[in-house]
């Protein structure tokens, strides 16, 4: 056996990082290529509600202009009649205003631009996620996978809050990671303090710490005293900096709201999405839908100004949580199997596309996603490639996925574990109510690292059985 300061393998180490930088190059390419053939697809549909809620963008993009006009506070809430200004958290919006003051131009197509280039460099992330779990092979693999996946370009090029909250949970992924390796508390509070960053831009990671923490203490092979230290560490964290946003509710309404409305809205329009829900219970789905429902119901004149949170949204999206948990639990078995069939929606990568959980993404083609005079040539024939690789990795992803978590449980038991507590958490707690695909951005992205593994020992299957089978005719030969 050789030993470390054998010149022989001095001289292979920087052969194997020339290695490492060209596939990530073309990981990175391939990304750049995916998102930016999938945002002109998109930019042409931003006005299309199928495929772009402008309704959603609207909202955000008011509280970044007025900001920036000097009408009013992204953050501060001196109105208390005004219950629709905590819908969402106030990050997206000190967000957009930031690109709308360095770019010089306020629109979603400006936001777009921004994103989608960012994005593609989130591939990074998962690369690194998949490192620091269970080696390089298996990261290059993930990493390819993340940068030609459909539903995770689609999303990326979206300008809405959640590709960017996906790129802060992967980061806080990462930093979990490093601080049980490393056994570092530093490490375990930038992972709550990414988390609670999450929450200012959206409200889905509100109790993620808290799965992360029993994670650890139940899958961690430490001393209880540095596992519940390292796990303290990470709700800590979190809790600290989503507190200034529920402090803030807080005080503007006197009431307790953890980061933004929506949970009784989500509740009553998951149980809408159902036949059963609609008829026998008297649910509705869709925002407009529950609007003019409600409006009916409270007596408010058509001409009066009436939205989901406004007036008086405290109240009425606690009266929508306490009408669907009454429904709930009066039918806790039909509303086990509605859950159940959401996690099933939300891993159906492929086939007929279901509406109400969002789009699996597009496969890019010459004629969707290239002006007119490029629709021929090289380039038309190199996208239509790309594409048919895409439809292909759709029908392959979920089977390598489960796969990959088989092997990365022997792999790596405890670094495993871990990331399923964040992928269960998307699938789960995301699912207890109405979802969609972008809400648990974070789930699709963290699995890719599971097809990552997979690929990697079909890979070194493949590699050791052709060489065996190699020197097998060479012996027969001799």
């Amino acid at each position: 056996m050789r030993k470390k300061h054998d010149p022989q393998i001095r001289s292979s180490l920087p052969e194997t990082h020339r290695h490492y930088l060209l596939m990530l190059a073309l990981i990175l390419t391939a990304a750049f290529a995916v998102r930016a053939l999938t945002a002109n697809f998109l930019r042409a549909h931003l006005h299309d509600a199928a495929w772009f809620p402008s309704g959603i963008f609207a909202v955000f993009d008011h509280q970044a202009q007025d900001w920036l006009d000097g009408k009013s506070s992204i953050f501060r809430i001196d109105d208390a009649s005004r219950t629709d200004r905590a819908t969402y958290p106030p990050g997206y919006a000190v967000w957009l205003a930031a690109i709308y003051k360095i770019s010089g131009t306020r629109s979603p197509e400006t936001v777009q631009k921004v994103q989608w280039m960012l994005d593609a460099f989130s591939v990074l992330l998962i690369v690194g996620i998949a490192v620091s779990a269970f080696g390089w092979r298996s990261a290059l693999w993930a990493g390819g996978v993340a940068a030609l996946w459909p539903l995770l370009a689609v999303y990326g090029v979206t300008p809405l809050p959640d590709a960017p909250v996906s790129w802060v949970i992967l980061g806080a992924t990462w930093t979990l990671l490093l601080a049980v390796k490393r056994s570092s508390l530093r490490w375990a509070a930038a992972c709550g303090l990414l988390i609670g960053a999450s929450c200012w831009l959206r409200a889905n990671a509100i109790l993620l710490s808290l799965f992360i923490g029993a994670a650890m203490l139940l899958f961690l092979k430490m001393r209880w005293k540095l596992r519940a230290s390292l796990a303290a560490a990470v709700v800590g964290a979190a809790i600290v900096v989503i507190s200034p946003v529920v402090l803030r509710n807080a005080f503007a309404f006197h009431a307790f709201i953890p980061v933004g409305l929506g949970a009784g809205t989500n509740l009553w329009e998951g149980i809408g999405e159902t036949q059963r829900g609609r008829t026998e219970f008297g649910a509705v789905y869709g925002d407009d839908n529950l609007i003019e429902q409600e409006r009916v119901q409270l007596g408010a004149p058509k001409d009066a100004p009436f939205n989901l949170y406004f007036p008086d949204g405290v109240r009425r999206d606690r009266k929508r949580t306490r009408q669907a948990l009454a429904i709930i639990v009066r039918h806790p078995f039909w509303y086990s199997g509605v859950i159940v069939r959401r996690m099933a929606s939300l891993l159906k990568y492929a086939g007929e596309p279901n509406g109400i959980y969002g789009s699996a993404g597009v496969n890019v083609t010459s004629s969707k996603c290239l002006p007119a005079e490029n629709r021929r040539g090289a380039t038309a024939i190199l996208v239509t490639a790309l594409g048919m690789i895409q439809s292909v990795l759709r029908y392959l992803l979920l089977p390598l996925m489960l796969t990959g978590i088989v092997v990365a449980i022997r792999l790596d038991a405890r670094m495993t574990a871990l990331l399923l507590a964040i992928v269960v958490y998307y699938l789960v707690v995301g699912s207890l109510m109405h979802t969609q695909f972008r809400y648990g951005l974070p789930l699709q992205a963290l699995l890719t690292v599971f097809s990552g593994v997979a690929l990697w020992r079909l890979q070194n299957f493949l590699t050791t059985r052709f060489s065996l089978s190699g020197k097998s005719l060479q012996s027969l030969r001799s």
